[in-house]
Protein backbone atom coordinates (compact mmCIF):
# COMPACT_ATOMS: atom_id res chain seq x y z
CA UNK A 1 0.00 0.00 0.00
CA UNK A 2 1.27 3.19 -0.89
CA UNK A 3 1.46 6.36 1.19
CA UNK A 4 -1.17 8.20 -1.19
CA UNK A 5 -3.50 5.48 -0.47
CA UNK A 6 -3.36 5.38 3.21
CA UNK A 7 -3.37 9.05 2.63
CA UNK A 8 -7.07 8.94 1.09
CA UNK A 9 -8.33 5.85 3.16
CA UNK A 10 -7.55 8.20 6.21
CA UNK A 11 -9.41 11.31 4.43
CA UNK A 12 -12.14 9.14 3.28
CA UNK A 13 -12.86 7.58 6.91
CA UNK A 14 -13.01 11.08 8.28
CA UNK A 15 -15.03 12.24 6.19
CA UNK A 16 -17.60 9.81 6.50
CA UNK A 17 -17.37 10.24 10.11
CA UNK A 18 -18.28 14.23 9.28
CA UNK A 19 -21.16 13.21 7.62
CA UNK A 20 -22.55 10.98 10.05
CA UNK A 21 -21.94 13.30 12.95
CA UNK A 22 -22.99 16.41 11.25
CA UNK A 23 -20.18 18.06 13.28
CA UNK A 24 -20.00 20.77 10.28
CA UNK A 25 -22.66 21.18 7.31
CA UNK A 26 -22.26 19.14 4.59
CA UNK A 27 -21.39 21.25 1.98
CA UNK A 28 -18.09 22.04 3.86
CA UNK A 29 -17.17 18.93 4.45
CA UNK A 30 -17.07 18.29 1.05
CA UNK A 31 -14.80 21.11 0.34
CA UNK A 32 -12.61 20.01 3.91
CA UNK A 33 -12.25 16.53 1.76
CA UNK A 34 -11.44 18.37 -1.67
CA UNK A 35 -8.90 20.91 -0.20
CA UNK A 36 -7.21 18.01 2.03
CA UNK A 37 -6.31 15.80 -1.57
CA UNK A 38 -4.56 18.93 -2.76
CA UNK A 39 -2.66 19.58 1.02
CA UNK A 40 -1.46 16.12 1.24
CA UNK A 41 -0.20 16.03 -2.98
CA UNK A 42 -2.53 13.42 -4.12
CA UNK A 43 -4.47 16.00 -6.68
CA UNK A 44 -3.44 19.14 -7.93
CA UNK A 45 -5.43 22.17 -7.58
CA UNK A 46 -6.94 21.89 -11.05
CA UNK A 47 -7.64 18.16 -10.72
CA UNK A 48 -9.26 19.14 -7.15
CA UNK A 49 -11.19 22.14 -8.45
CA UNK A 50 -12.77 20.38 -11.72
CA UNK A 51 -15.87 19.25 -9.75
CA UNK A 52 -16.91 22.78 -10.83
CA UNK A 53 -17.24 22.26 -14.21
CA UNK A 54 -18.27 18.61 -14.13
CA UNK A 55 -20.89 17.53 -15.91
CA UNK A 56 -23.43 17.38 -12.63
CA UNK A 57 -22.64 20.12 -11.30
CA UNK A 58 -23.46 22.07 -14.52
CA UNK A 59 -26.43 19.66 -15.31
CA UNK A 60 -27.55 20.61 -11.52
CA UNK A 61 -27.77 24.41 -12.18
CA UNK A 62 -29.65 23.85 -15.19
CA UNK A 63 -32.24 22.33 -13.15
CA UNK A 64 -32.58 24.50 -10.64
CA UNK A 65 -33.01 27.20 -12.94
CA UNK A 66 -35.23 25.98 -15.21
CA UNK A 67 -37.49 24.37 -12.04
CA UNK A 68 -37.40 27.50 -10.87
CA UNK A 69 -38.87 28.82 -13.66
CA UNK A 70 -41.26 26.54 -14.28
CA UNK A 71 -42.81 26.68 -11.03
CA UNK A 72 -43.12 30.84 -11.30
CA UNK A 73 -44.84 30.26 -14.28
CA UNK A 74 -47.88 28.05 -12.75
CA UNK A 75 -47.27 25.72 -15.31
CA UNK A 76 -47.31 22.71 -12.86
CA UNK A 77 -50.38 23.27 -11.46
CA UNK A 78 -51.94 21.31 -14.47
CA UNK A 79 -49.42 18.65 -12.78
CA UNK A 80 -50.60 18.75 -9.47
CA UNK A 81 -54.36 18.81 -10.05
CA UNK A 82 -54.69 15.77 -11.35
CA UNK A 83 -52.69 13.90 -8.92
CA UNK A 84 -54.43 15.42 -6.07
CA UNK A 85 -57.75 14.61 -7.59
CA UNK A 86 -56.74 10.93 -8.43
CA UNK A 87 -54.64 10.28 -4.73
CA UNK A 88 -56.60 13.13 -2.30
CA UNK A 89 -54.42 13.69 0.75
CA UNK A 90 -53.51 10.49 1.53
CA UNK A 91 -49.79 10.44 1.81
CA UNK A 92 -49.27 6.68 0.91
CA UNK A 93 -51.16 7.19 -2.10
CA UNK A 94 -49.52 10.82 -3.18
CA UNK A 95 -46.26 8.17 -2.68
CA UNK A 96 -46.99 5.42 -4.68
CA UNK A 97 -48.64 7.85 -7.51
CA UNK A 98 -45.27 10.15 -8.02
CA UNK A 99 -42.86 7.51 -7.50
CA UNK A 100 -44.54 5.76 -10.14
CA UNK A 101 -44.58 8.28 -12.28
CA UNK A 102 -41.01 9.77 -11.75
CA UNK A 103 -39.86 6.17 -11.99
CA UNK A 104 -41.57 5.79 -15.20
CA UNK A 105 -40.15 8.96 -16.37
CA UNK A 106 -36.67 8.27 -14.93
CA UNK A 107 -36.61 5.01 -16.93
CA UNK A 108 -35.98 6.96 -20.36
CA UNK A 109 -34.63 10.69 -18.82
CA UNK A 110 -31.51 11.18 -16.60
CA UNK A 111 -32.64 10.40 -13.18
CA UNK A 112 -31.41 14.35 -11.90
CA UNK A 113 -33.74 15.69 -15.14
CA UNK A 114 -36.53 13.10 -13.72
CA UNK A 115 -36.34 14.31 -10.06
CA UNK A 116 -35.82 17.91 -10.71
CA UNK A 117 -38.57 18.53 -13.23
CA UNK A 118 -41.14 17.01 -11.09
CA UNK A 119 -39.55 18.99 -8.09
CA UNK A 120 -42.27 22.03 -8.75
CA UNK A 121 -45.60 19.92 -9.09
CA UNK A 122 -44.47 18.04 -5.67
CA UNK A 123 -44.07 21.08 -4.00
CA UNK A 124 -47.25 22.34 -4.70
CA UNK A 125 -48.53 18.93 -3.95
CA UNK A 126 -47.49 18.76 -0.85
CA UNK A 127 -49.23 22.26 -0.05
CA UNK A 128 -52.28 21.64 -1.48
CA UNK A 129 -52.67 17.82 0.67
CA UNK A 130 -51.10 19.48 3.75
CA UNK A 131 -48.23 17.01 3.61
CA UNK A 132 -44.67 17.73 4.99
CA UNK A 133 -42.59 17.92 1.66
CA UNK A 134 -39.82 16.04 3.50
CA UNK A 135 -42.43 13.10 3.48
CA UNK A 136 -42.75 12.94 -0.39
CA UNK A 137 -39.39 13.84 -1.76
CA UNK A 138 -36.99 11.00 -0.78
CA UNK A 139 -39.42 8.65 -2.12
CA UNK A 140 -39.58 10.49 -5.26
CA UNK A 141 -35.93 10.81 -5.81
CA UNK A 142 -35.16 7.37 -4.70
CA UNK A 143 -38.03 6.18 -7.44
CA UNK A 144 -35.78 8.54 -9.76
CA UNK A 145 -32.70 6.57 -8.99
CA UNK A 146 -34.36 3.29 -9.09
CA UNK A 147 -36.16 4.26 -12.16
CA UNK A 148 -32.93 4.26 -14.04
CA UNK A 149 -32.49 0.42 -14.06
CA UNK A 150 -35.54 -0.40 -15.42
CA UNK A 151 -33.83 -0.06 -19.14
CA UNK A 152 -30.50 0.32 -20.81
CA UNK A 153 -31.18 3.74 -21.73
CA UNK A 154 -31.90 5.15 -18.29
CA UNK A 155 -28.77 5.92 -16.84
CA UNK A 156 -25.13 6.25 -17.66
CA UNK A 157 -23.96 2.73 -15.71
CA UNK A 158 -26.99 1.06 -18.24
CA UNK A 159 -26.05 2.77 -21.56
CA UNK A 160 -21.90 2.04 -20.89
CA UNK A 161 -22.53 -1.53 -19.80
CA UNK A 162 -23.50 -2.38 -23.64
CA UNK A 163 -20.05 -0.92 -24.84
CA UNK A 164 -18.05 -2.56 -22.04
CA UNK A 165 -19.61 -5.83 -22.90
CA UNK A 166 -18.74 -5.72 -26.50
CA UNK A 167 -15.08 -5.17 -25.78
CA UNK A 168 -15.25 -8.36 -23.53
CA UNK A 169 -16.57 -10.17 -26.66
CA UNK A 170 -20.04 -10.57 -24.51
CA UNK A 171 -23.59 -10.77 -25.57
CA UNK A 172 -24.74 -7.14 -25.17
CA UNK A 173 -28.39 -6.62 -23.86
CA UNK A 174 -31.74 -5.20 -25.70
CA UNK A 175 -33.19 -1.87 -24.83
CA UNK A 176 -35.54 -3.45 -22.36
CA UNK A 177 -32.93 -6.25 -21.07
CA UNK A 178 -32.89 -4.91 -17.47
CA UNK A 179 -36.31 -4.44 -17.45
CA UNK A 180 -37.58 -7.40 -15.23
CA UNK A 181 -35.40 -6.59 -12.68
CA UNK A 182 -35.35 -2.76 -12.86
CA UNK A 183 -39.16 -3.02 -12.64
CA UNK A 184 -38.60 -5.40 -10.22
CA UNK A 185 -36.69 -2.96 -8.34
CA UNK A 186 -39.01 -0.05 -8.78
CA UNK A 187 -41.84 -1.28 -7.23
CA UNK A 188 -40.27 -2.72 -4.08
CA UNK A 189 -38.92 0.67 -3.46
CA UNK A 190 -42.28 1.84 -3.51
CA UNK A 191 -43.69 -1.24 -1.04
CA UNK A 192 -40.65 -0.05 1.23
CA UNK A 193 -41.92 3.27 1.59
CA UNK A 194 -45.57 1.97 2.01
CA UNK A 195 -44.58 -0.21 5.16
CA UNK A 196 -41.18 0.64 6.16
CA UNK A 197 -39.84 3.70 4.85
CA UNK A 198 -42.43 6.28 5.91
CA UNK A 199 -41.80 4.96 9.63
CA UNK A 200 -38.04 6.53 8.71
CA UNK A 201 -38.95 9.47 6.88
CA UNK A 202 -38.49 12.76 8.62
CA UNK A 203 -41.64 15.15 9.23
CA UNK A 204 -40.10 17.86 8.65
CA UNK A 205 -41.61 21.50 7.45
CA UNK A 206 -39.52 23.73 5.66
CA UNK A 207 -38.86 27.37 7.17
CA UNK A 208 -40.88 29.85 4.47
CA UNK A 209 -39.90 33.70 6.47
CA UNK A 210 -43.42 34.82 4.70
CA UNK A 211 -45.39 32.19 6.29
CA UNK A 212 -43.79 32.21 9.72
CA UNK A 213 -44.14 36.34 9.72
CA UNK A 214 -48.36 35.78 8.39
CA UNK A 215 -48.49 33.47 11.05
CA UNK A 216 -47.13 35.22 13.73
CA UNK A 217 -49.63 38.62 12.73
CA UNK A 218 -52.55 35.41 13.01
CA UNK A 219 -51.50 34.39 16.23
CA UNK A 220 -50.69 38.11 18.19
CA UNK A 221 -54.02 39.37 16.57
CA UNK A 222 -56.00 36.09 17.42
CA UNK A 223 -57.52 36.46 13.57
CA UNK A 224 -59.85 34.16 12.50
CA UNK A 225 -58.67 32.64 9.55
CA UNK A 226 -62.11 30.03 8.57
CA UNK A 227 -64.17 31.50 6.04
CA UNK A 228 -68.04 30.64 5.91
CA UNK A 229 -69.98 29.81 2.91
CA UNK A 230 -73.68 31.49 3.06
CA UNK A 231 -76.07 31.52 0.34
CA UNK A 232 -79.15 34.16 0.15
CA UNK A 233 -82.59 31.76 -0.58
CA UNK A 234 -85.87 33.71 -2.02
CA UNK A 235 -87.72 35.25 1.89
CA UNK A 236 -84.58 35.90 3.52
CA UNK A 237 -84.59 38.89 5.78
CA UNK A 238 -81.12 39.96 4.81
CA UNK A 239 -82.29 40.93 1.21
CA UNK A 240 -82.09 45.07 0.08
CA UNK A 241 -80.09 45.51 3.07
CA UNK A 242 -76.56 46.96 3.18
CA UNK A 243 -73.61 45.91 5.27
CA UNK A 244 -74.29 48.91 7.68
CA UNK A 245 -77.96 48.29 8.03
CA UNK A 246 -77.12 44.33 8.47
CA UNK A 247 -74.96 45.69 11.36
CA UNK A 248 -72.87 43.52 9.99
CA UNK A 249 -69.75 45.14 12.44
CA UNK A 250 -71.52 46.88 14.81
CA UNK A 251 -73.53 43.58 15.72
CA UNK A 252 -72.18 40.74 14.47
CA UNK A 253 -68.62 42.06 14.52
CA UNK A 254 -67.99 40.12 10.84
CA UNK A 255 -66.09 40.90 7.82
CA UNK A 256 -67.52 40.21 4.57
CA UNK A 257 -64.64 38.73 1.59
CA UNK A 258 -66.44 38.73 -1.32
CA UNK A 259 -69.92 38.40 -2.70
CA UNK A 260 -70.84 35.78 -5.58
CA UNK A 261 -73.79 36.76 -8.47
CA UNK A 262 -74.54 35.57 -11.44
CA UNK A 263 -70.98 34.74 -11.96
CA UNK A 264 -69.68 37.47 -11.01
CA UNK A 265 -67.47 37.99 -7.89
CA UNK A 266 -66.53 40.90 -6.26
CA UNK A 267 -64.07 41.13 -3.46
CA UNK A 268 -64.37 43.02 -0.40
CA UNK A 269 -67.82 44.79 -2.02
CA UNK A 270 -68.28 48.32 -1.15
CA UNK A 271 -70.29 48.89 2.19
CA UNK A 272 -73.93 50.39 -0.16
CA UNK A 273 -73.78 46.84 -1.92
CA UNK A 274 -77.33 46.02 -1.11
CA UNK A 275 -78.30 42.24 -0.65
CA UNK A 276 -80.10 40.41 -3.32
CA UNK A 277 -81.69 36.74 -3.49
CA UNK A 278 -79.51 34.47 -5.33
CA UNK A 279 -76.01 36.10 -3.86
CA UNK A 280 -73.44 33.92 -1.92
CA UNK A 281 -71.48 35.78 0.76
CA UNK A 282 -68.11 34.62 1.93
CA UNK A 283 -67.85 35.74 5.81
CA UNK A 284 -65.34 36.08 7.68
CA UNK A 285 -64.94 36.14 11.78
CA UNK A 286 -65.97 34.20 15.34
CA UNK A 287 -67.84 31.09 14.57
CA UNK A 288 -70.57 31.82 17.28
CA UNK A 289 -71.14 34.98 15.71
CA UNK A 290 -71.57 33.55 12.69
CA UNK A 291 -73.77 31.13 13.61
CA UNK A 292 -75.94 33.73 15.06
CA UNK A 293 -75.54 35.94 11.75
CA UNK A 294 -77.02 32.96 9.75
CA UNK A 295 -79.95 32.42 12.59
CA UNK A 296 -80.53 35.47 13.04
CA UNK A 297 -81.16 36.04 9.02
CA UNK A 298 -81.98 32.14 7.88
CA UNK A 299 -78.98 32.07 6.13
CA UNK A 300 -78.20 28.79 4.01
CA UNK A 301 -74.59 26.82 3.76
CA UNK A 302 -73.43 26.77 0.58
CA UNK A 303 -72.29 23.34 -0.33
CA UNK A 304 -69.75 24.88 -3.28
CA UNK A 305 -66.85 26.37 -2.72
CA UNK A 306 -65.86 26.71 -6.58
CA UNK A 307 -66.61 30.22 -6.57
CA UNK A 308 -64.39 31.36 -3.64
CA UNK A 309 -61.77 29.21 -3.81
CA UNK A 310 -58.86 31.68 -4.16
CA UNK A 311 -60.29 33.58 -1.48
CA UNK A 312 -60.27 30.41 0.87
CA UNK A 313 -56.18 29.19 -0.32
CA UNK A 314 -54.14 30.74 2.14
CA UNK A 315 -52.18 30.29 -1.24
CA UNK A 316 -53.78 32.97 -2.93
CA UNK A 317 -55.26 35.12 0.03
CA UNK A 318 -54.64 36.10 3.44
CA UNK A 319 -54.07 38.93 6.09
CA UNK A 320 -51.12 41.80 5.19
CA UNK A 321 -50.27 44.71 7.72
CA UNK A 322 -50.17 48.22 5.41
CA UNK A 323 -48.98 51.12 7.59
CA UNK A 324 -49.47 54.65 6.70
CA UNK A 325 -46.33 56.82 6.32
CA UNK A 326 -45.85 60.05 7.45
CA UNK A 327 -47.01 62.95 4.87
CA UNK A 328 -48.95 60.42 2.91
CA UNK A 329 -52.19 62.22 0.75
CA UNK A 330 -54.64 60.07 3.10
CA UNK A 331 -54.02 61.08 5.95
CA UNK A 332 -56.66 62.75 7.48
CA UNK A 333 -59.34 61.17 5.62
CA UNK A 334 -61.66 58.46 6.71
CA UNK A 335 -62.18 55.08 5.39
CA UNK A 336 -65.34 56.32 4.03
CA UNK A 337 -64.01 59.32 2.66
CA UNK A 338 -61.36 57.14 0.08
CA UNK A 339 -63.71 54.53 -0.53
CA UNK A 340 -61.50 51.70 0.80
CA UNK A 341 -63.43 48.71 -0.51
CA UNK A 342 -64.34 50.27 -3.34
CA UNK A 343 -60.87 51.43 -4.17
CA UNK A 344 -58.61 48.66 -3.54
CA UNK A 345 -60.69 45.34 -3.58
CA UNK A 346 -59.52 44.79 0.28
CA UNK A 347 -61.26 44.22 3.31
CA UNK A 348 -60.15 46.02 6.84
CA UNK A 349 -60.76 44.01 9.39
CA UNK A 350 -58.50 45.93 12.06
CA UNK A 351 -57.41 49.52 12.71
CA UNK A 352 -54.22 49.68 15.20
CA UNK A 353 -53.34 53.20 16.74
CA UNK A 354 -50.06 53.06 18.96
CA UNK A 355 -51.48 50.47 21.63
CA UNK A 356 -55.48 50.43 20.83
CA UNK A 357 -56.90 48.47 18.59
CA UNK A 358 -60.33 48.86 16.58
CA UNK A 359 -62.73 45.77 14.93
CA UNK A 360 -65.80 45.78 13.84
CA UNK A 361 -67.13 49.15 12.27
CA UNK A 362 -63.83 52.10 11.99
CA UNK A 363 -65.47 53.77 8.93
CA UNK A 364 -65.66 57.55 10.09
CA UNK A 365 -62.73 57.41 12.09
CA UNK A 366 -59.37 60.09 10.10
CA UNK A 367 -56.46 57.93 9.68
CA UNK A 368 -52.94 59.28 10.77
CA UNK A 369 -49.76 59.03 10.25
CA UNK A 370 -48.24 55.25 11.59
CA UNK A 371 -51.91 53.66 11.67
CA UNK A 372 -51.66 50.27 10.85
CA UNK A 373 -54.48 48.83 8.65
CA UNK A 374 -55.01 44.68 8.94
CA UNK A 375 -56.65 43.93 5.44
CA UNK A 376 -57.75 40.33 4.34
CA UNK A 377 -57.73 40.21 0.46
CA UNK A 378 -56.24 38.14 -2.56
CA UNK A 379 -52.49 38.52 -2.35
CA UNK A 380 -52.41 40.30 -5.86
CA UNK A 381 -54.56 42.90 -4.34
CA UNK A 382 -52.37 43.51 -1.50
CA UNK A 383 -49.53 43.42 -4.04
CA UNK A 384 -50.77 46.96 -5.43
CA UNK A 385 -50.66 48.70 -2.26
CA UNK A 386 -46.55 48.37 -2.77
CA UNK A 387 -46.61 50.44 -5.42
CA UNK A 388 -48.66 52.91 -3.65
CA UNK A 389 -46.78 56.23 -2.16
CA UNK A 390 -49.10 56.47 0.89
CA UNK A 391 -48.67 52.94 2.67
CA UNK A 392 -45.57 50.27 3.65
CA UNK A 393 -46.21 46.72 3.36
CA UNK A 394 -44.18 44.74 6.55
CA UNK A 395 -46.12 41.59 5.71
CA UNK A 396 -43.93 39.56 2.92
CA UNK A 397 -46.44 38.44 -0.06
CA UNK A 398 -44.82 35.86 -2.31
CA UNK A 399 -47.54 36.89 -5.18
CA UNK A 400 -46.52 35.79 -8.80
CA UNK A 401 -49.02 37.14 -11.37
CA UNK A 402 -50.20 34.80 -13.96
CA UNK A 403 -49.02 35.24 -17.35
CA UNK A 404 -49.73 33.15 -20.58
CA UNK A 405 -47.20 34.24 -22.30
CA UNK A 406 -44.40 32.71 -19.00
CA UNK A 407 -46.31 29.27 -18.97
CA UNK A 408 -46.01 28.89 -22.55
CA UNK A 409 -42.09 29.68 -22.58
CA UNK A 410 -42.09 27.27 -19.54
CA UNK A 411 -43.62 24.76 -21.22
CA UNK A 412 -41.52 24.44 -24.83
CA UNK A 413 -38.31 25.00 -23.01
CA UNK A 414 -39.37 21.66 -21.17
CA UNK A 415 -40.69 20.04 -23.99
CA UNK A 416 -37.20 21.00 -25.78
CA UNK A 417 -35.31 19.38 -23.02
CA UNK A 418 -36.88 16.70 -22.81
CA UNK A 419 -36.52 15.69 -26.43
CA UNK A 420 -33.51 17.12 -26.44
CA UNK A 421 -32.43 14.10 -23.61
CA UNK A 422 -34.53 11.87 -25.51
CA UNK A 423 -32.55 12.73 -28.94
CA UNK A 424 -29.32 12.02 -26.88
CA UNK A 425 -28.05 15.98 -26.26
CA UNK A 426 -25.54 15.95 -23.95
CA UNK A 427 -27.59 16.91 -20.42
CA UNK A 428 -25.32 19.65 -19.25
CA UNK A 429 -25.54 20.99 -22.63
CA UNK A 430 -29.30 21.08 -22.94
CA UNK A 431 -30.30 21.87 -19.42
CA UNK A 432 -27.70 25.37 -19.42
CA UNK A 433 -29.69 25.85 -22.50
CA UNK A 434 -33.22 25.37 -21.77
CA UNK A 435 -32.01 27.56 -18.12
CA UNK A 436 -30.81 30.65 -20.79
CA UNK A 437 -33.69 30.07 -23.28
CA UNK A 438 -35.97 31.00 -19.66
CA UNK A 439 -34.12 33.88 -19.19
CA UNK A 440 -33.88 35.52 -22.85
CA UNK A 441 -37.74 35.02 -22.82
CA UNK A 442 -37.86 36.82 -19.43
CA UNK A 443 -39.73 33.99 -18.04
CA UNK A 444 -36.59 34.40 -15.57
CA UNK A 445 -34.73 37.36 -14.79
CA UNK A 446 -30.94 36.53 -14.46
CA UNK A 447 -31.05 37.86 -10.46
CA UNK A 448 -34.00 35.36 -9.99
CA UNK A 449 -31.24 32.64 -11.73
CA UNK A 450 -28.84 33.28 -9.68
CA UNK A 451 -31.03 32.97 -6.39
CA UNK A 452 -32.55 30.02 -8.04
CA UNK A 453 -29.40 28.07 -7.65
CA UNK A 454 -28.52 26.21 -4.38
CA UNK A 455 -25.01 26.83 -4.22
CA UNK A 456 -25.39 24.12 -1.30
CA UNK A 457 -26.00 21.40 -3.27
CA UNK A 458 -23.00 22.80 -6.24
CA UNK A 459 -20.58 22.72 -3.52
CA UNK A 460 -21.53 19.35 -1.65
CA UNK A 461 -20.79 17.76 -5.35
CA UNK A 462 -17.75 19.51 -6.44
CA UNK A 463 -16.21 18.48 -3.24
CA UNK A 464 -16.92 14.98 -3.17
CA UNK A 465 -16.01 14.95 -7.23
CA UNK A 466 -12.31 15.00 -6.17
CA UNK A 467 -12.93 12.22 -4.31
CA UNK A 468 -13.82 9.67 -7.03
CA UNK A 469 -10.90 11.02 -9.00
CA UNK A 470 -8.19 10.11 -6.27
CA UNK A 471 -9.37 7.00 -5.93
CA UNK A 472 -8.92 6.14 -9.11
CA UNK A 473 -5.69 8.73 -9.59
CA UNK A 474 -4.10 6.81 -6.69
CA UNK A 475 -5.51 3.13 -7.47
CA UNK A 476 -7.13 2.62 -4.23
CA UNK A 477 -10.36 1.70 -5.89
CA UNK A 478 -8.57 -1.32 -7.99
CA UNK A 479 -6.56 -2.45 -4.51
CA UNK A 480 -9.76 -2.29 -2.55
CA UNK A 481 -11.80 -4.14 -5.62
CA UNK A 482 -8.75 -7.03 -6.21
CA UNK A 483 -8.56 -7.33 -2.56
CA UNK A 484 -12.63 -8.21 -1.61
CA UNK A 485 -12.40 -9.89 -4.93
CA UNK A 486 -9.65 -12.28 -3.84
CA UNK A 487 -11.49 -13.04 -0.39
CA UNK A 488 -14.81 -14.35 -2.21
CA UNK A 489 -13.02 -16.21 -5.20
CA UNK A 490 -13.75 -19.66 -4.81
CA UNK A 491 -17.12 -18.83 -2.66
CA UNK A 492 -20.93 -20.38 -3.56
CA UNK A 493 -22.00 -17.75 -6.21
CA UNK A 494 -24.73 -16.09 -4.05
CA UNK A 495 -21.75 -15.31 -1.72
CA UNK A 496 -20.11 -13.80 -4.75
CA UNK A 497 -22.74 -11.92 -6.38
CA UNK A 498 -23.56 -10.22 -3.02
CA UNK A 499 -19.46 -9.02 -2.86
CA UNK A 500 -19.81 -7.64 -6.51
CA UNK A 501 -23.33 -5.39 -4.88
CA UNK A 502 -21.64 -4.49 -2.06
CA UNK A 503 -18.09 -3.47 -3.34
CA UNK A 504 -20.23 -1.81 -6.42
CA UNK A 505 -22.40 0.16 -3.59
CA UNK A 506 -19.64 1.48 -2.07
CA UNK A 507 -18.07 2.49 -4.47
CA UNK A 508 -20.20 4.54 -5.90
CA UNK A 509 -20.71 6.30 -2.70
CA UNK A 510 -17.95 8.49 -3.28
CA UNK A 511 -17.24 8.24 -6.98
CA UNK A 512 -19.19 8.58 -9.94
CA UNK A 513 -21.70 5.57 -10.65
CA UNK A 514 -19.66 5.53 -14.88
CA UNK A 515 -16.18 5.30 -12.96
CA UNK A 516 -17.12 2.70 -10.95
CA UNK A 517 -18.73 0.67 -13.82
CA UNK A 518 -15.99 1.18 -16.04
CA UNK A 519 -13.84 -0.07 -12.49
CA UNK A 520 -15.73 -2.92 -12.07
CA UNK A 521 -17.67 -4.43 -14.60
CA UNK A 522 -13.84 -6.02 -16.78
CA UNK A 523 -12.89 -7.35 -13.35
CA UNK A 524 -16.40 -8.78 -12.64
CA UNK A 525 -16.42 -10.71 -15.80
CA UNK A 526 -12.81 -11.98 -15.15
CA UNK A 527 -14.18 -13.45 -12.05
CA UNK A 528 -17.16 -14.46 -13.52
CA UNK A 529 -15.70 -16.50 -16.10
CA UNK A 530 -13.17 -18.23 -13.53
CA UNK A 531 -16.36 -18.83 -11.18
CA UNK A 532 -18.13 -20.87 -14.39
CA UNK A 533 -21.03 -18.28 -14.15
CA UNK A 534 -22.74 -16.42 -16.73
CA UNK A 535 -20.12 -12.62 -17.00
CA UNK A 536 -23.28 -10.61 -18.98
CA UNK A 537 -25.12 -11.47 -15.31
CA UNK A 538 -22.42 -10.47 -13.08
CA UNK A 539 -21.76 -6.96 -15.60
CA UNK A 540 -25.60 -6.48 -14.96
CA UNK A 541 -25.27 -6.55 -11.18
CA UNK A 542 -22.82 -4.16 -11.31
CA UNK A 543 -24.52 -1.90 -13.15
CA UNK A 544 -27.68 -1.99 -11.62
CA UNK A 545 -25.99 -1.57 -8.22
CA UNK A 546 -24.32 1.37 -9.56
CA UNK A 547 -27.74 2.67 -8.87
CA UNK A 548 -27.60 1.57 -4.66
CA UNK A 549 -26.29 5.11 -3.22
CA UNK A 550 -29.05 6.12 -0.62
CA UNK A 551 -27.01 6.05 2.35
CA UNK A 552 -25.31 9.20 1.76
CA UNK A 553 -26.67 12.46 0.04
CA UNK A 554 -23.38 11.78 -2.18
CA UNK A 555 -25.63 10.57 -5.29
CA UNK A 556 -26.58 13.46 -7.36
CA UNK A 557 -30.66 13.68 -6.95
CA UNK A 558 -30.01 13.28 -3.53
CA UNK A 559 -27.88 16.02 -3.09
CA UNK A 560 -30.06 18.35 -5.16
CA UNK A 561 -33.33 16.99 -3.04
CA UNK A 562 -31.32 17.70 -0.08
CA UNK A 563 -32.17 21.38 0.87
CA UNK A 564 -36.15 21.50 -0.90
CA UNK A 565 -36.43 18.41 1.56
CA UNK A 566 -34.63 20.08 4.65
CA UNK A 567 -32.99 16.57 5.22
CA UNK A 568 -29.60 15.57 7.08
CA UNK A 569 -27.30 12.60 6.55
CA UNK A 570 -29.46 11.03 9.71
CA UNK A 571 -32.33 11.01 7.65
CA UNK A 572 -30.52 9.01 4.16
CA UNK A 573 -28.74 6.58 6.68
CA UNK A 574 -32.06 5.95 8.25
CA UNK A 575 -34.51 5.87 5.19
CA UNK A 576 -31.52 5.17 2.94
CA UNK A 577 -30.12 2.48 5.08
CA UNK A 578 -33.15 0.30 4.88
CA UNK A 579 -33.46 0.99 1.00
CA UNK A 580 -29.98 -0.10 0.55
CA UNK A 581 -30.65 -3.53 2.01
CA UNK A 582 -34.32 -3.95 0.49
CA UNK A 583 -31.74 -2.98 -3.07
CA UNK A 584 -29.03 -5.81 -2.46
CA UNK A 585 -31.73 -8.26 -1.11
CA UNK A 586 -33.55 -7.76 -4.52
CA UNK A 587 -31.07 -7.26 -6.99
CA UNK A 588 -28.85 -10.28 -5.61
CA UNK A 589 -32.23 -12.62 -5.34
CA UNK A 590 -33.53 -11.54 -9.14
CA UNK A 591 -29.89 -12.01 -10.66
CA UNK A 592 -29.49 -15.63 -9.39
CA UNK A 593 -32.61 -17.18 -9.87
CA UNK A 594 -33.45 -15.47 -13.01
CA UNK A 595 -29.86 -14.52 -14.95
CA UNK A 596 -27.69 -17.41 -14.18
Amino acid sequence: MTPDILYLLIILLVTVILFITELFRVDVIAIIAMLSLVWVGILTPSEAFSGFSSNAVMSIIGVMIIGYGVEKSGLMRSVSRPIIKIAGKSENKLTALISLAVGGISSFLQNIGAAALFLPALRRIAKEADIPVSRLLMPMGFAAILGGTVTMVGSGPMILLNDLLQNADIKTFNLFGSTPIGLTLLVSGILYFLFIGKHLLPRREITEKCKDRRQKLIDTLDLHTTVNLFCIAGGCPLIGKTREEAQLWKKYNLNLLALSEEKELTYAPWRMTRFTAGQELAVLGKQEDVERFSKDFSLEPCSSHRHFSEIMNPETAGFAELIILPRAGIVGKSFREIRFRKTFDVEPVILIRGNSEKRGDFADIPLAPGDIIIVYSLWEKIEQFKKNEDFIVPTPVEFQPRCKRKALWAGLTLAGVIMGVVAGVKLPLILLTGAVVLILSKTVSIDEAYRAVDWRTLFLLAGLIPLGIAMEKTGTAVLLSQQMMTLVTGSPVPVLLLAIALLTTLFTLFMSNIAATVLLVPLVVNIAQTAGIDPGAAAMLVAVCAANSFILPTHQVNAFLMSPGGYRTKDYLKAGGGMSIVFLIVSVTFIYLFFL
